[in-house]
């Protein structure tokens, strides 16, 4: 039986969509069997993140409304071992009435792959409530930036209140440099805030916004960042219960 994660922030733009694109890619080259679900009705972006808009014809929707097979929804990225997507709709409907649906579709889907990430919308609103109520394991993202940590901690106070056992946080956008010289929060800092562990960071990369405009993973660039994604789908498979794992690049 396969996991799902659920990969939630406070606010967007801090590299949430990015995040779940290169681990899945990254876990797919790890011998992983791997789907993806953009939950984000209206603003979907998955799909552009990994270059495979133009390859759609179905959407989540339309497989809760049983309007396709699953079959025709999965998109599978060629690039990449055993890498699936399902792309969100650009309907923005209310969710509820396919809660059930979609828990006998992640039902199902854990059944026939290793993981099932998900892309959460953005805030607290009802797709957050949609997404996370199918989840085993919730990845919540953040920078070191204060009101990224605000609005995330916020997200936590939530995902508490859910059935989901196990959380962890991921800071992106991390620069040793700017927290030596105390422009920016520490992991120690950001740590005592959330009180949950730490998966890992994601340094600043320039190549990420050429891979996103590309449509291509970072994972599949020589960067810095690279070698990050990896470590965070390695450590995704850790299934490590609350030891913070620690992994300090040099990015000077």
């Amino acid at each position: 039986m396969g996991e799902t994660i659920v990969f939630t922030s406070g606010k967007g733009g801090v590299g949430k969509t990015t995040t779940i694109a290169n681990i899945g890619a990254g876990l797919s080259q790890l011998d992983k069997k791997v789907v993806m679900l953009d939950t984000d009705m209206g603003l979907r972006n998955l799909d552009v993140v990994m270059g495979l808009e133009d390859q759609i014809n179905y959407n989540l929707l339309d497989l809760l409304e049983n309007k396709c097979r699953l079959n025709q929804a999965l998109i599978r990225d060629k690039r990449f071992p055993n890498l699936y997507m399902i792309p969100a709709s650009l309907k923005v409907l209310p969710l509820e009435k396919y809660e059930k649906a979609f828990e006998i579709l992640i039902n199902h889907l854990k059944k026939e792959f290793d993981y099932c990430l998900i892309d959460c919308p953005a805030g607290i609103d009802q797709g957050f409530r949609f997404a996370t109520s199918v989840a085993d394991r919730a990845i919540l993202l953040t920078t070191p930036h204060i009101s990224a940590v605000k609005d995330a901690s916020r997200v936590l106070q939530l995902l508490h209140g859910t059935r989901i056992p196990k959380i962890e946080l991921i800071i992106n956008e991390y620069d040793e440099k700017l927290v030596r010289k105390k422009y920016m929060l520490s992991k120690d800092d950001i740590k005592e805030l959330f009180d949950i562990p730490i998966l890992g960071t994601i340094p600043h990369d320039n190549k990420i916004f050429i891979s996103q405009n590309r449509g291509i993973p970072v994972i599949t660039m020589r960067s810095k960042a690279t070698r990050y994604f990896m470590f965070l789908s390695e450590q995704m498979m850790t299934n490590l219960e609350s030891e913070e794992k620690e992994f300090i690049y040099d990015i000077s």
